[in-house]
């Protein structure tokens, strides 16, 4: 199985979080018999708000912190098709923040542990009192101390531009 995450040598001691697991409901399927484009976006979405709810920012959260997470960009990768009732996994891994930013990177799996798809966003936290970026809580920033990151390299796909490749360039 080709793995797509990090090399080896960068996986050591450093595993990406395992975030959500579900499987593909008859709703996501398309006219082709697989799940169609946009809900591979909204199965990342789902993992962003579990990732929030692990960082601090459940609905309780929240609303005492007057704080959330808006998505800035987002880059999707589909690696492989998948059908209805197959189970899911989305993995994620931190490669960046500061004070107020996340960038980071998910997989999803299929039951077999094949990649599906990625996902790298750059999220953005916000005071929901004055509707402007701000520095995450105190809490919360110490949950994000915590996740996961590459120990050297990062995933294959991070980082990656659209382009048409063209030869000589």
């Amino acid at each position: 199985m080709r793995q797509y995450w990090l090399q080896a040598e960068a996986l050591e001691g450093c595993r990406p979080m395992t975030l959500l697991e579900t499987r593909v409901v008859p709703e996501w399927v398309d006219y082709n018999g697989h799940m169609n484009d946009a809900e591979y976006a909204r199965v990342f979405s789902l993992a962003v708000e579990e990732l929030m709810d692990r960082i601090g920012l459940d609905t309780e959260g929240r609303a005492r912190h007057a704080y959330t997470i808006y998505t800035l960009e987002t880059h999707l990768c589909y690696r492989r098709e998948t059908h209805e009732g197959e189970p899911l996994t989305v993995d994620m891994m931190l490669l960046d923040q500061d004070a107020k930013r996340l960038h980071v990177f998910f997989t999803m799996h299929d039951g077999e542990g094949r990649e599906l798809a990625t996902s790298e966003q750059m999220l953005m936290g916000m005071s929901t009192e004055s509707n402007r970026p701000s520095a995450f809580p105190e809490s919360v920033a110490g949950h994000i101390a915590n996740l996961p990151r590459p120990n050297g390299d990062w995933p294959v796909l991070a980082g990656r531009r659209i382009g048409i490749r063209r030869n000589g360039l």
